[in-house]
């Protein structure tokens, strides 16, 4: 089942395109990534989502149906700037946006000391944002896009600013909720963390879409370009085996360019011939490597 679909959504401002033509669609219960470098139509493409702004080409709709007001009850959001109150208190603030949900006052109470509990800081309750440190700021950002129990949720940059551990917390909560059904567009800089939760993506370049699609199917187009060779001794002359780009010596053996995948086999056969091996990769190239062949710029 759908439950976000964006068609051909255009939207101009004066004579700069912001967001040129994009399509896709989030599955109920799936996390889909949407990548850009700064500038891409990102950020724009999120608040048209959110219906903050309203496209000028297009359409948008949400389990089939147009925007309406009576989305707000369904749709959480978390922007990438915090946007809590640093003066008010995590109780007050968060029960009155789950209220503007349509939450009950005590079913919003209930969730908010739930997901307290779950983060493991219940004392957070009575404390104002200001006191909390950026990362806890921006986990109780994070309560405040779940507390209501959103069916489309729009992350941007979810984990910004948290220490591994909570990093690793976020993620789990974050895969819960698209295993209990939320359709969830995310959006980040860090390639490792949508290789690890999404499926399918779209990458923007200038507005315009320059790579979407299935990980798995996006990376089998891109050649494979490196390999990893782990050995019990040494291996010589490895930069004189034609189409070897370069080498480099590392832990336990070596990480080696290769120009076709021909290469890679005489690699195996010059190594084996040497000496025993303990590891032979192929690797296939990283979301992070396609994004800068494609859009020029690391976000590792």
């Amino acid at each position: 089942m759908v439950s976000l679909q964006l068609d051909h959504v255009f939207k101009q401002y004066g004579d700069k395109t912001a967001v040129n033509n994009i399509s896709l669609q989030v599955e109920q219960g799936e996390i889909y990534g949407l990548l850009g470098a700064n500038g891409a139509g990102k950020t724009t493409t999120m608040r048209m989502v959110l219906g903050l702004i309203y496209p000028d080409g297009g359409e948008i709709r949400y389990h089939g149906k147009p925007y309406s007001s009576e989305l707000t009850r369904v749709m959480g959001y978390l922007p990438e700037e915090r946007g809590l109150y640093p003066k008010i208190k995590v109780s007050e603030q968060i029960v009155y946006l789950a209220r503007l949900r349509g939450m009950s006052k005590q079913d919003a109470d209930k969730s908010l000391r739930y997901w307290l509990d779950r983060f493991e800081v219940p004392e957070y309750y009575d404390k104002r944002i200001e006191e909390l440190s950026k990362g806890n700021q921006q986990k109780m950002g994070f309560i405040a896009a779940i507390v209501h129990k959103p069916q489309i949720l729009i992350l941007d940059e979810a984990f910004s600013g948290l220490d591994p551990v909570n990093v690793e917390l976020l993620k789990a909560t974050v895969k819960e909720l698209r295993d209990n059904g939320t359709s969830i567009l995310f959006s980040t800089h860090r390639m490792e963390h949508v290789e690890e939760l999404c499926r399918r993506i779209t990458i923007l370049h200038r507005s315009n879409t320059v790579v979407q699609g299935d990980i798995k199917e996006i990376k089998s187009r891109y050649p494979r370009e490196e390999v990893v060779l782990h050995t019990q001794g040494e291996v010589e002359k490895l930069d004189s085996i034609p189409g070897v780009k370069s080498v480099e010596r590392v832990d336990r053996g070596y990480e080696i360019k290769i120009g076709t995948p021909d290469t890679a086999q005489l690699i195996l056969q010059h190594a084996m011939a040497q000496t025993a091996i303990e590891r032979f990769e192929i690797k296939e190239p990283t979301l992070n490597q396609i994004f800068i062949q494609e859009v020029g710029e690391s976000n590792a």
